[in-house]
């Protein structure tokens, strides 16, 4: 079946079963997702099954079987979204990365769904009474939390859900991995990383389908609403959000204060932000053991730059300290074939990063380092992309030897390799 044709059915088979407009209106800055008349803007897929088929005749055989029973299992009725539990999941057109996302549910007894997010398991809701039998899995917790992670998040913090028979009301935030959850206006789930149920050993994709999930017994969804947060704001909130005592601002965006550069010429200071090009700009003040660093970086085309982890304030930063956490434009077709290692976000020559998670050159990102002993976590634009104790490596680039692996105090600061890179709101936590 071609693809144009597939689509027509897919129109035609999810407007059916519709009844009288619904009424409710989307908050200031929300799109509805559903008109409360069809399901304009949905398809029927279950993520399980297409996941294992990679044959585009099979994949086009199943959207065909699961166009026809989509009726049987979903209906709109009085403007209300009804589930009776089975059938393929309901499934937006459109992906989506950082987003607000409301919406209502109404659980039978023994219900058992969840929300999707970027196409990945979920934000669990259930029957949360002992009698419907899911204790054993966690139920007795209640509904919010992300169910699949291994760890931080996988149950809620509070017990939040409302009466078998009545409305619940959902508010979900994701920037990058990073998930909040509210349940009925309590918070279930704080900045917790969601996981990726089908990559474990990878982060959360970018964007991706959300989902409404079919798992055996009825559910009702009404009141569904999405926001897209902008980079601007996801970096303000990834900022106000994170967790610890206070920070302290070490750069004011007029003048370096306590920072030194090697090369002056190399770096400038304009709309807030210090760009550097050449040489080394170190933070002076003191030499930190332990520290969390955030701050905002923008990358120009082909940008190269690196920032410097207990820096001894001599030599060069990725042998003679800690390690040097490369900034770099991953795109640019000069770094193609750079080694693993060399890419954003790695400990130069000793651990690879995650690739895929910066935003478009020239557009800011927004970083987090955490340096805790020989361990080194990187989180950027919400996403962990770097977790590794560099004391457990043993091969290195080039079989070349990082000297100060194992230096335990020094200066943080950025190198700069050519093209100016943009820095601004650094902070630091001791």
């Amino acid at each position: 079946m071609k693809t144009r044709r597939l689509s027509t059915v897919v129109a035609a088979v999810l407007t059916l079963a519709t009844t009288e407009v619904f009424a409710e209106k989307a908050p200031e800055g929300f799109t509805s997702l559903f008109n409360g008349v069809d399901f304009s803007g949905w398809r029927a897929e279950n993520p399980h099954d297409y996941v294992k088929l990679r044959d585009a005749d099979k994949i086009a055989a199943k959207r065909a079987e699961d166009l026809k029973v989509f009726p049987e299992h979903w209906q709109v009725k009085d403007g209300v979204i009804h589930n009776d539990g089975h059938g393929p999941y309901l499934c937006t057109i459109k992906d989506y990365g950082d987003v607000e996302f409301h919406v209502d549910f109404l659980l039978d007894p023994d219900s058992d769904s969840g929300i999707y997010l970027r196409g990945t398991p979920q934000v669990q809701i259930w029957d949360t009474r002992e009698e419907a039998g899911k204790w054993r899995y966690g139920a007795d917790k209640g509904s919010g939390g992300l169910w699949n992670n291994k760890g931080d998040g996988k149950h809620p913090l509070v017990h939040a859900d409302k009466p078998i028979g009545e409305w619940n009301h959902l508010r979900i935030r994701q920037i990058g991995s990073c998930t909040w959850v509210w349940l009925n206006g309590k918070l279930v789930v704080d900045r917790a990383y969601m996981q990726n149920f089908w990559k474990r050993d990878i982060p959360l994709a970018r964007t991706g389908p959300i989902i409404l999930q079919t798992h055996g017994a009825p559910v009702q969804w009404r009141n569904i609403f999405v926001r897209e947060i902008p980079a601007a704001e996801a970096d303000k909130i990834l900022a106000e959000t994170i967790s610890g005592d206070v920070w302290q601002n070490i750069f004011d965006g007029k003048e370096l204060g306590e920072w030194q550069a090697s090369v002056p010429a190399g770096c400038e200071i304009r709309n807030g932000a210090v760009f550097v090009s050449k040489g080394q700009l170190i933070y002076r003040k003191k030499k930190f053991a332990d520290f969390q660093l955030a701050f905002e970086f923008q990358l120009p085309a082909g940008g190269n730059n690196g920032l410097l982890v207990r820096y001894p304030g001599e030599g060069d930063g990725a042998y003679t300290g800690m390690c040097e956490l490369q900034i770099l434009d991953n795109t640019a077709e000069r770094y193609k074939d750079l080694d693993a290692r060399q890419f954003h976000g790695s400990a130069y020559g000793i651990a690879p990063a995650h690739r895929g998670y910066l935003r478009p050159v020239g557009e800011w990102n927004h970083q987090i380092v955490t340096v805790n002993g020989s361990q080194i976590k990187v989180e950027l634009n919400g996403v962990p992309i770097l977790d590794a104790d560099l004391s457990k490596v043993k091969e290195f680039m080039d079989n070349k030897p990082h000297p100060g692996l194992n230096v335990t105090e020094g200066y943080i600061g950025f190198s700069g390799h050519g093209a100016p890179v943009g820095f601004r709101n650094i902070r630091v936590r001791d």
